[in-house]
């Protein structure tokens, strides 16, 4: 691999890793914006999917430090989630060399509109934390969920961020610790899929490099200001972000 890149490429793919962070150290969906521009560099699909991972991983490492000095991110209650979702997450990343991702976009764009909707419909959820204590079945359930997310996130990706944040709605975290405790767990997904692909050779390291210091700025800038904003600004962005990853996957699969 060379080292000669194009000044105007290197602007785009910072300019457009910074506004992905942004993006995605709140709500997830910053794959929305930094994969396309990856694929625009000349990427082909499977090797831009792997680029994207690198990038984001540097940024979702650090919202997540940001998200934890603030005191936003419970580590106590997800460490336990960890292991599974990265196991996950690694089978994911390996099946999805094997096998067409399409097969799940029809199931991911059902759960997009259910999170959408459901989220629009209780407008005072999430406003405060009252977390529930699970009954056993419940509290497996919620186990395996997340686990799927996992999977899911190294399989094809786009929502992780989203419905990670909406399992923890589900169990009574306000939206600001949510995204706080979503963001640990999609750095994890994140890590793992990034170590199966580079095992498979599909990473562009000089691309995923230069997106990755500018994401990891705009994590800096997305994650304070999340903070500052406070809760209501986190429900407004992901009903945002929920809807323009359902409108651009539902385009891409129907069109």
């Amino acid at each position: 691999m060379g080292f000669d890149v194009d000044p105007q490429l290197v602007f785009i793919l910072m300019c457009f890793g910074f506004l992905a962070a942004f993006i995605d150290s709140v709500v997830g969906g910053g794959g929305l914006i930094s994969l396309p521009a990856l694929m625009f560099s000349g990427l082909s699909p499977s090797v831009a999917v792997a680029t994207n991972k690198l990038a984001g991983t540097m940024g979702s490492l650090t919202s997540t430090i940001t998200f934890y000095r603030s005191g936003k991110l419970d580590i106590k209650s997800v460490k336990k989630y960890i292991p599974f979702v990265f196991l996950f997450s690694m089978i994911g990343a390996w099946i999805v060399h094997l096998l067409d991702p399409n097969v799940l976009k029809p199931l991911m764009l059902i759960m997009l509109a259910v999170v959408a909707v459901y989220t629009i419909l209780k407008k005072d959820w999430g406003s405060t934390t009252s977390v529930k204590t699970l009954s056993k079945p419940k509290y497996i359930l919620f186990f395996i969920i997340i686990g799927l997310i996992g999977f899911y996130d190294g399989f094809l990706g786009p929502g992780t961020g989203s419905f990670l944040i909406f399992a923890f709605l589900m169990v009574g975290y306000d939206f600001l610790k949510a995204a706080g405790n979503a963001k640990l767990l999609n750095l994890t997904s994140n890590i793992a899929a990034l170590l199966m692909f580079m095992y498979l050779g599909q990473v562009n390291y000089m691309y995923g490099l230069i997106m990755g210091v500018s994401q990891i700025a705009g994590a800096i800038v997305g994650s304070r200001f999340a903070i500052r904003q406070g809760s209501g600004y986190v429900r407004v962005l992901f009903i945002i972000v929920t809807f323009t990853l359902l409108a651009k996957n539902a385009y891409d699969y129907f069109f």
